[in-house]
């Protein structure tokens, strides 16, 4: 090309959750290892069975002609009523259906709304963070990220002192991002943590980011809270939602943005604007599955859903906890919502010497070259992929400094997940030595 085509900050578009997939079929193809994959949290394809009436409620839509058409680029209309008043019913924060904004999925809302901030702004966000949000932060404006730490030592609550600190000595800083309940972790933000985030929103003139596609997925004595409950009616924020991990449905990409408080800032209105508009350009999101929501979210057998899938995924996440925390080399801390499992490696367990055994001498050489330069947690994944067929994430894919994985708890058959624990449990002790 007669000059570059590329934007500088294409290069931190990085999602390791997928990205290791391919590293995992060049072993099949290659030398015929199965893999067993525990990397990316999709509950139908690990084997989860939707309930017959929500079934039934999707087939009864394709008959609809309706459900072939566009839809209007907000959204459906009684899909953002319906989503509007859930919202309302909260108590917090009011909102019309015009601030809901339908998307193909969480991902889609969330390279918009960092797409659209200018430049030279920043958006300050938790570490451990999901790669979806920080690699569109550092693609836009082509720089390090900056961060708040998550603490393992304190149920993976933040340091608010920290927070403030990295706000008011950093004045480009903008917005704060936030994931409730947390992927990678399984941490949910206690009222208390939200209140003073929001507190310094206010202080500040920052505007709120919280994505919450897990948010009927607590546990572990942690309620749902929704942002919208803690800014009151002054501090602007943007809350993502989805059907995705709910019904669950990941085929359908049907999210939404709860534009909060939009009218409370002349440049946040603005920016909200740019967000519709931005739709727009793309015409609308699928009408099918917008059209399930109120059919869905508004029968009262939901509920029972709701109970029903929270419950059996704080068994597992208490199950992993259980395991895991009797293996010397790592340390673990229990979950409180979504669907993940968080290893971290004590100081010191890794290095770049270590290696698993690898029965095919080609295969090996293959993986030697691969590991050349990675980080040390990420080493130990490749080495375990290869040498036992499991993949997990490792967490340095989370942009963190932090060494460790991330596992699913979506097996429904606790056969299945104990197999895969037992076989994690040898990798980890063969390759650190640590018994």
């Amino acid at each position: 090309m007669r000059t570059s085509i590329i934007n500088e900050g294409a290069k931190h578009l990085e999602y390791e959750i997928r990205q290791i997939v391919d590293y995992g079929y060049a072993l099949r193809d290659q030398f015929g290892i199965k893999m067993t994959w525990e990397n990316i949290g999709d509950p139908v394809e690990m084997g989860e069975k939707i309930s017959p009436w929500i079934v039934d409620v999707v087939s009864g839509l394709v008959q609809n002609p309706r459900s072939w058409a566009y839809s209007p680029s907000r959204g459906v209309l009684a899909a953002r009523e319906y989503l509007a008043d859930e919202v309302n019913r909260r108590g917090g924060t009011k909102v019309t259906p015009d601030d809901i904004l339908f998307t193909n999925g969480v991902a889609d809302a969330v390279d918009k709304i960092y797409d659209i901030i200018r430049k030279d702004a920043r958006v300050l966000m938790q570490s451990p963070s999901y790669p979806t949000h920080s690699s569109n932060e550092a693609k836009r404006g082509d720089y390090e990220l900056l961060q708040f730490q998550l603490d393992p030592n304190n149920d993976w609550q933040p340091d608010i002192e920290e927070i403030h600190n990295k706000i008011k000595y950093n004045p480009q800083v903008i917005a704060l991002a936030l994931v409730n309940p947390d992927n990678p972790t399984g941490m949910v933000y206690k009222r208390e943590t939200l209140q003073a985030i929001a507190d310094l929103a206010r202080r500040y003139g920052l505007f709120l980011i919280c994505d919450e596609i897990y948010v009927h997925l607590t546990y572990n004595g942690r309620g749902t809270m929704h942002l919208s409950e803690v800014l009151g009616d002054d501090i602007p924020a943007l809350s993502f939602r989805g059907i995705s991990k709910d019904y669950p449905w990941p085929g359908s990409r049907c999210g939404w943005i709860e534009m909060l408080n939009r009218n409370s800032d002349p440049d946040f209105a603005v920016y909200c604007g740019a967000l519709v508009n931005a739709k727009m350009m793309e015409v609308c999101s699928t009408t099918l599955p917008q059209m399930s929501i109120p059919l869905v979210y508004g029968d009262p057998r939901f509920a029972e859903v709701k109970k029903t899938r929270a419950k059996q995924f704080e068994e597992r996440g208490n199950e992993f906890y259980d395991f895991f925390k009797t293996i010397p080399a790592v340390t673990v801390t229990r979950t409180y919502g979504a669907f993940y499992f968080t290893v971290l490696f004590k100081d010191g367990m890794l290095d770049d010497s270590q290696t698993l055994p690898i029965a095919d001498p080609e295969c090996a050489r293959f993986v030697a070259e691969k590991v050349k330069g990675f980080p040390p947690d990420k080493r130990f994944i490749y080495y375990m992929m290869a040498s036992i067929g499991l993949c997990a994430t490792p967490l340095s894919g989370f942009h963190t400094s932090l060494s460790g994985f991330r596992l699913t708890t979506l097996k429904p058959e606790r056969e299945r997940r104990m197999e895969s624990l037992h076989k994690i449990r040898k990798a980890i002790e063969d390759y650190t030595g640590v018994h």
